[in-house]
């Protein structure tokens, strides 16, 4: 019989392509485990950890992850849109989000660290106060986002648009200055 709520549990090494999941998990943490294109819709993750794992093209439609933490890992596409919104909250350390979509979440003082986010899609996002700490979001797609009072000083290849996406006291170094201009075609020297 499946269990329905786990709380407090530590997995390692597991492949979950072919294993059965619970529906709710709390404070438990996940380490080298394998959720690659595995269906997650409606599971329920409160505090809980992902270091070293895959969860690349993984389905999460209406999947709750509230303060979550991914360090490590491999998130390629994941649709964090079709997440419940309710509260949800996440954190992600050295982590792949390339093609990740992050459409119209409120996902203030969101922390990305050393992350990799090529091609990942902030449309219409609010990300109020979010930390970009050393991210390269070369392709990331800005556009009627919020981006008041976030940082980007030390992340590089974005491109952002003032005149399309609200950056009131967001903070930017000199060397990103050309990811703010490119609209306008000119050249920016150091």
């Amino acid at each position: 019989m499946k269990t329905t709520y786990v709380e407090n549990q530590e997995f390692k090494n597991q492949n979950y392509t072919d294993k059965e999941l619970s529906k709710e998990y709390e404070s438990c943490t996940f380490v080298n485990c394998t959720f690659a294109n595995v269906d997650l819709s409606g599971i329920h993750f409160f505090e809980c950890k992902f270091e070293d794992c895959d969860l690349s093209m993984a389905k999460i439609d209406g999947a709750i992850f509230r303060d979550s933490k991914f360090l490590n890992c491999k998130l390629m596409g994941l649709r964090f849109d079709a997440c419940d919104v309710f509260l949800i909250s996440f954190s992600f350390e050295n982590c792949i989000l390339n093609y990740a979509s992050f459409y119209k979440l409120k996902i203030k003082q969101t922390k990305f660290k050393n992350c990799e986010i090529k091609e990942a899609e902030f449309v219409e996002a609010d990300l109020t106060g979010s930390m970009f700490d050393n991210c390269n979001l070369d392709g990331a797609i800005f556009d009627r986002t919020k981006l008041e009072k976030s940082d980007f000083i030390t992340s590089y290849n974005y491109t952002i648009d003032p005149e399309e996406n609200k950056l009131k006291k967001a903070k930017f170094s000199s060397s990103g200055l050309s990811g703010l201009l490119e609209k306008y075609n000119i050249i920016v020297y150091a």
